[in-house]
C-alpha cells in the first residue's frame, strides 16, 4: 500500500501538470532541502503505517496531532521564532495529554506508541521544511519530488511479497490511497504558501474526529475513556498554540486622530 501510495501520487501528478509545465515541473531551486522533505514525508507514512498495526486509529490519531506541539518547539532553532513561557506550558501540557492516553508502564502502553511519535516528528520536521520550500519552488514542483522520492526508496522491497487486490474494496483502497494522499499533499503545500505552519495545525484537529468514528464503525473499535481525557488536551493545547500566535501577530491598529 505505500508503493501504491506514491506510485499514483506520483504518476498522477506527472501526468497532469507535465504537459502543461515540462521540465519546469521538475526545476528545483533547493533540491537538497526537497530531497529531505521527501524522506521525512516517507518516514512519517512508514511510522504509520507500522504502528496502525498495533494501535487502535484513535491512539495513533492522537499522537499524531502532537506535531503542531512539536513543531511550535522547533520553530525556535529551525524557523528563528521566539516561544513564550505560555506557548512552552501549551507544549508540555499537550505532551501530557499523550501520556494519557498511552499509559507507559503499565499493560495498556504498546512501544508501537513510541514509532507513532517518531512519526509525528518526522511530520513536524516535514511542515517546516514545506514552510521553507514556499515561495522557492512550486506546489507542483513539490509534489513531483516528495512522490518520486518515496517511490525510488520503496520500489526495491516493493516487489518482494506483491499481492494484487482480488475485490473490488481491495482495489478501490489500493487507488484511493494515492489519489487523496496526492490532493491532500497538494492543498496543504498550497496553504503553507500563505501562511506559517504554526496557524494551519489547528484546522487538522477535524481528522482526530473523523479517526475516532472510523475506528468505531469500520473496525469496531470504540475509544476509550482515556482517549476522551487525554484527547481534549492535546487539542486544547495546540489551539492554545493557534491563538496566541495569532495574538501575537495581529496587526497593530491606530485610532485615527481626532482634530
Amino acid at each position: 500500500f505505500m508503493f501504491a501510495r506514491y506510485a499514483i501520487h506520483f504518476f498522477l501528478i506527472t501526468a497532469l501538470l507535465a504537459p502543461s509545465q515540462g521540465r519546469a515541473l521538475a526545476r528545483s531551486r533547493n533540491i537538497k532541502l526537497e530531497i529531505i522533505r521527501g524522506l521525512l514525508l516517507l518516514s512519517t507514512t512508514v511510522c504509520n503505517f507500522i504502528a496502525v498495526q498495533y494501535l487502535p486509529l484513535t491512539i495513533t490519531g492522537s499522537i499524531n496531532f502532537t506535531m503542531p506541539l512539536m513543531m511550535c518547539a522547533l520553530s525556535v532553532p529551525l524557523l528563528g521564532e521566539t516561544v513564550g513561557w505560555r506557548r512552552w506550558t501549551a507544549i508540555l501540557v499537550g505532551f501530557l495529554g499523550v501520556i494519557v492516553i498511552v499509559r507507559p508502564g503499565t499493560e495498556a502502553f504498546h512501544p508501537a506508541s513510541l514509532i507513532c511519535l517518531a512519526g509525528a516528528l518526522s511530520a513536524a520536521f516535514y511542515s517546516i521544511i514545506t514552510r521553507k520550500l514556499a515561495g522557492v519552488d512550486s506546489a507542483a514542483t513539490q509534489q513531483v519530488y516528495s512522490g518520486l522520492i518515496a517511490l525510488t526508496c520503496i520500489a526495491p522491497f516493493a516487489f518482494n511479497e506483491w499481492v494484487w487486490p482480488t475485490t473490488g474494496a481491495g482495489w478501490f483502497a489500493f487507488i484511493a490511497i494515492g489519489v487523496t494522499g496526492m490532493i491532500a499533499h497538494q492543498l496543504n503545500t498550497i496553504a503553507h504558501r500563505y501562511a506559517p505552519p504554526s496557524a494551519l495545525a489547528p484546522f487538522s484537529y477535524t481528522e482526530l474526529l473523523l479517526l475516532a468514528l472510523a475506528s468505531w464503525l469500520i473496525f469496531a473499535e470504540p475509544p476509550d475513556i482515556w482517549f476522551y481525557v487525554g484527547a481534549p488536551i492535546i487539542i486544547g493545547s495546540g489551539v492554545y498554540i493557534w491563538f496566541r500566535e495569532r495574538q501575537l501577530h495581529r496587526p497593530v491598529t491606530v485610532a485615527p486622530v481626532e482634530d
